[in-house]
């Protein structure tokens, strides 16, 4: 079976000649190695370790607005985004951190009940419409890449952990979330109503495998309450939509799941990525399993593990695939990314491990 068979056949459930493994790797990776690794790019790491690769398309998603805007700014190491609406502008400001290679939130835009109304303002102006031009080209890297990897486009986050996250920041969002409910729930509706036409025209129109919320469930950030009023019903119109035009939906959700593996087993998606062990995260694949029999389980390591040798990493694994009924619906992964502190070599005697491993389907 191809990379993109195994993937898929585990999206559903159903028997694959072996696990697939796929290390998540990012930009941060190649540049902490030593060469040549150092000097590879991502791919070329993937294909010396053996991966199972899962590779992004792209968004062919664009928005369009009349009376407000969003534009972004770069300088001094700084990314800001400006939301522009008629009665005020916000600030989203990140900063770009050279070990993860990545940009992090300093600055929310919304800190008061008024920036609550300006956001309110901003989703009530955008309709979402795809580029012909940007699907043109996703279209033609799914085709380049072929058998030899899954392929995966990301719609958004739903409205509550897109709110914690990237609006108002963790402690400000359940502030105001309490203090200011009806409307931070207004703007919650006016999130998702653009969510769901964005799935729908994703659904209909982009040539990815795989269909992503980036959730980043964790009940470190959002009780299980939370989770069930808010996020479970979102995630459910949704998931609806993919299940119903038979497409792969996947949530990313990278915390702790433990209290709300229950609430997730009866989402109409076809898996769970960044499924994290303890002591990272708190759900082993046996938790999974039990309680969400008919989902893929991506993941089923932590970023802990990968700091210690091949052989306990290989002793770990084993323990957590003996435990399962079967081993249907499983892709063994890093979990969340991988940690540049486990070199090439160690993932590489991990992978043909799991290639070797005796799956029973």
């Amino acid at each position: 079976m191809s990379p993109k068979e195994l993937w898929l056949a585990s999206m559903r459930m159903q028997p694959v000649e072996r696990l697939p493994f796929w290390p998540k790797l990012d930009a941060a990776y190649p540049r902490a190695q030593c060469a040549p690794f150092d000097q590879m790019s991502i791919d070329e790491i993937h294909d010396w370790i053996g991966s199972d690769k899962h590779m992004g398309v792209g968004s062919c998603l664009r928005e369009r607005r009349r009376h407000t805007s969003v534009d972004t700014e770069r300088s001094n190491g700084l990314l800001t985004t400006v939301y522009r609406t008629t009665h005020g502008d916000l600030r989203l400001v990140q900063r770009f951190d050279p070990g993860s290679q990545s940009w992090h939130p300093v600055q929310f835009p919304v800190r008061s009940a008024q920036d609550i109304d300006l956001m309110i303002e901003l989703y009530s102006d955008c309709v979402a419409y795809v580029d012909e031009e940007a699907l043109e080209r996703n279209r033609a890297i799914a085709e380049q890449i072929g058998d030899t990897a899954v392929t995966a486009t990301t719609v958004g986050e739903s409205p509550l952990m897109y709110w914690v996250e990237w609006l108002a920041g963790v402690e400000n969002a359940h502030y105001l979330l309490a203090d200011h409910t009806e409307r931070v729930e207004e703007l919650f509706t006016l999130i998702h109503q653009s969510l769901v036409q964005k799935t729908r025209l994703v659904v209909e129109t982009s040539p990815a495998d795989l269909i992503y919320f980036s959730e980043n469930t964790s009940t470190t950030l959002i009780s299980p309450e939370q989770y069930r009023r808010y996020c479970y019903p979102h995630i459910s119109d949704y998931a609806s939509l993919a299940r119903d035009a038979d497409r792969l939906m996947v949530l990313h959700m990278c915390g702790h799941l433990k209290d709300v593996l229950q609430d997730l087993s009866r989402l109409p998606v076809a898996g769970f990525e960044a499924f994290t062990s303890p002591t990272l995260g708190n759900t082993t694949l046996l938790d999974g399993r039990r309680s969400c029999p008919d989902k893929c389980l991506v993941g089923g390591t932590n970023a802990t593990l990968w700091t210690k040798s091949a052989h306990t990493i290989i002793a770990q694994i084993e323990r957590d695939l003996g435990e399962l009924p079967h081993h249907r619906g499983t892709v063994v992964t890093s979990a969340g990314v991988m940690t540049p502190l486990c070199n090439p070599q160690t993932i590489r005697e991990v992978c043909d491990w799991v290639k070797g491993y005796t799956a029973r389907m």
